[in-house]
């Protein structure tokens, strides 16, 4: 069974992509920015800010599927200046408490110029 999840709580796609894929029991978010849901309008705060905008859009697109952050197994969080990384690991750290495999990586440049993308697989 393959479902294309799609929700207004969370910010809609700007591409040629799904919100998430649920796939058996499997669900598949496409990485979050800090995007407002209902304007599209981008956060240009903090690393902290933009880390807790990103996790209320991955929040509602578990919802959206029936699944919470305890059902994460895999995050890949990308962030655009490393030296943010204790930062952001301090906001993930209130949300990822069941601890999933995690990969966290510097990249050249986000999408808008965010600070911080995060996809997640989660598993029920």
């Amino acid at each position: 069974m393959k479902k294309i999840i799609l929700t207004d709580k969370a910010p809609a796609p700007i591409g040629p992509y799904s919100q998430a894929y649920l796939c058996g029991n499997t669900l598949y978010c496409s990485g979050q920015i800090p995007l407002d849901p209902q304007t599209g309008e981008f956060l240009n705060g903090t690393i902290e800010e933009q880390t807790e905008k990103c996790i209320k859009n991955i929040s509602e697109l578990l919802k959206a599927a029936d699944f919470s952050f305890d059902d994460v197994v895999k995050t890949t969080c990308f962030l655009a200046n490393m030296s943010d990384f204790t930062a952001f690991n301090n906001v993930y750290a209130k949300y990822f408490t069941s601890k999933p495999a995690r990969s966290c990586v510097a990249v050249k440049e986000l999408p808008k110029n965010a600070l911080v993308e995060i996809e997640v697989i989660a598993v029920k």
